[in-house]
């Protein structure tokens, strides 16, 4: 797809990953100059009016929430280059790797990013040169050109840890107190949760209740937007006592209940993620101190608890081990990292954002060469996305019937052979009952058609020029050849030992599947 030139005229953005209307993602412009001129040279309002013009201009209808009635998230990838002047709950399982267990807009828009990166992995093996891969230093691996980076958009704050943002004693109250009787009893549902992301995406079902309100802007007593930019006590998988002698100002006010500038904060945004067994789990009481920071938590789903992490704690494990997953490592130098990661207007907190995405991780070492844990840009646009659910909330105004999240998901990757794939319920939308099984009930960006396209890959080079990783061992099923990416599987290994000790894992026979 063409880039669509900016303002300024200093880069060019071209979407070219996923698109979802309760997930959304795709790739931006280009600019001049070195990797640091990129990283500057670009807003994050340029980049969330760039993903909201693509999703307006370039997505059909299908798929797109109904009018008044349905509202959304969206997540996208952008790439950024010179120019020459830019949760469903799936608790059974399937081990057939043929449905998304998880839909929410920041995991399409990642897999729509790998459907990508194979395809450009697939230009770069036929020696194609408009590929964004160049030989690397060892046989058979690539490397990205060193003139491009990857901005991570998303209209809404990652659910789990990056949405417990504090609240300040001057903002509006969006629902009566935490009652001390529920404290005891916080598996009651309420209109507590302030979350929209947890309230958006509980299955994908349009039928599915929404029984949480939102939060959905800060105001000061003027009426402009505060943002938020204090935190809380770090904590990993086994957290250290709160001492206020090592903590910054910023983490004595989650303790003090005081910010540096006196203001008081009364009570934090909650999220329905909940904690992973084996953390030291929420506290439950009223006001400022009912979430604890910091730790692993799962999406919610209807019925069973989910297997599915958080969308804080996977964007904190792409900051260490990559978006490219396990299956690309084999042919990559090094990681595929974001440079920046984009939010959209909602409530946000940029010392929450830091916390979850960085600061939890920031201490793990002794990983492989290439691997590190990423200084990754956070910033915040100013632009609300249109069918957002605030903004349908706005326009929807005194109209009667309830407000629910789209019950599908789009992903829309720059490929040339069907870019676009709705799903409903983690398969293509349509497939009946009878119908899973077959091939025409696989979304395009599902385990095994993410591995089939690994698999043509593969199939298209030599086996002289394979990279060494491939040629060690006889692989066959899909387990066997993530398990056979050493590096990044040793990366994984790290990181779980020092920081994500209680991350939930899929059964190995879930990954089974040729």
């Amino acid at each position: 797809m063409r880039g669509k030139s900016l303002p300024h005229g200093g880069f060019k953005a071209c979407p070219c990953f996923s698109f979802v209307p309760t997930n959304t993602r795709f790739m931006l412009r280009e600019l001049p100059g070195d990797l640091e001129g990129l990283s500057t040279m670009w807003t994050a309002d340029e980049i969330a009016r760039l993903c909201y013009e693509h999703y307006g201009s370039k997505l059909p209808k299908q798929g797109k929430p109904e009018p008044n009635r349905e509202w959304t998230l969206l997540a996208a990838v952008v790439k950024i280059q010179p120019t020459a002047d830019q949760a469903c709950d799936h608790s059974d399982g399937r081990v057939q790797g043929d449905i998304l267990n998880d839909s929410h807009a920041e995991v399409i828009a990642r897999r729509s990013f790998q459907r990508y990166l194979l395809h450009q992995l697939h230009l770069a093996a036929a020696l194609k040169e408009d590929s964004i891969f160049l030989p690397g230093s060892q046989r058979g691996l690539w490397k990205l050109r060193p003139d491009l980076l990857f901005v991570f958009f998303s209209s809404h704050t990652p659910c789990g840890d990056a949405s417990i943002i504090p609240m300040l004693e001057f903002e509006d109250q969006p629902c009566c107190p935490v009652s001390r009787d529920w404290a005891s009893n916080p598996s009651v549902e309420t209109s507590d949760n302030l979350e929209a992301p947890e309230d958006k995406r509980k299955c994908e079902d349009p039928e599915s209740p929404v029984t949480k309100k939102m939060r959905l802007e800060p105001r000061t007593p003027g009426g402009t937007a505060h943002r938020q930019s204090f935190g809380s006590q770090e904590r990993g998988p086994n957290p250290p006592d709160v001492s206020s002698s090592n903590l910054t100002a910023e983490e004595l006010a989650s303790v003090t209940g005081m910010t540096p500038s006196g203001a008081q904060v009364v009570d934090v945004y909650r999220t329905g993620a909940k904690c992973v067994p084996g953390e030291a789990g929420d506290s439950g009481q009223p006001g400022a101190a009912y979430h604890r920071v910091g730790l692993l938590r799962v999406k919610p789903g209807r019925g069973d608890r989910t297997r599915s992490m958080s969308c804080s704690d996977k964007l904190a494990r792409w900051n260490i081990l990559g978006c490219q997953g396990a299956l690309l490592m084999h042919f990559l130098e090094e990681p595929i990292y974001l440079s920046a990661v984009v939010i959209g207007k909602c409530p946000y907190s940029q010392e929450a954002m830091q916390r979850a995405l960085i600061r939890r991780c920031q201490n793990v070492s002794a990983l492989p060469e290439g691997f590190g844990v990423q200084e990754v840009k956070i910033q915040q646009s100013d632009l609300l996305f249109e069918q957002s659910r605030r903004a349908v909330q706005t326009r929807k105004a005194d109209s009667p019937g309830r407000l629910v999240p789209c019950g599908a998901a789009i992903s829309w990757s720059a490929v040339p052979e069907q870019p676009l794939d709705v799903t409903a319920n983690g398969f293509p939308q349509g497939t009946t009952k009878k119908g899973i099984g077959r091939l025409q009930a696989r979304s395009r960006i599902s385990k095994v058609e993410l591995f089939r396209s690994f698999q043509k890959l593969l199939s298209s080079i030599s086996e002289d020029k394979w990279p060494d990783s491939l040629r060690a061992q006889k692989l066959a099923t899909y387990q066997e050849y993530k398990e056979a990416a050493s590096t990044y599987q040793q990366a994984w290994s790290a990181l779980r030992k020092q920081a994500f000790g209680s991350w939930i894992r899929n059964p190995p026979d879930y990954h089974q599947f040729k």
